[in-house]
């Protein structure tokens, strides 16, 4: 079974059993990967912006309601 590469680094990672940081090859692979996160260097798209904007009129007037 082929190793999988680190997300940090692309070096080889051993599987789970032998690697505690698995899947990163070392800890500080995943102290990087960790260090990235709370930088907000990545992030997880918001589908409620995404919603919101599509509910959007296309001439950027908001919606009205008559009752």
């Amino acid at each position: 079974m082929p190793l999988s590469p680190c997300p940090i680094c692309q070096k080889p990672v051993p599987p789970r059993p032998e690697n505690t940081s698995h899947p990163f090859c070392s800890r500080r692979c995943r102290a990087v990967d960790l260090g990235r996160w709370l930088g907000e260097e990545y992030r997880v798209p918001d589908r409620q912006a995404e919603e919101q904007e599509d509910e959007q009129p296309s001439d950027g007037e908001p919606r009205r309601h008559d009752a």
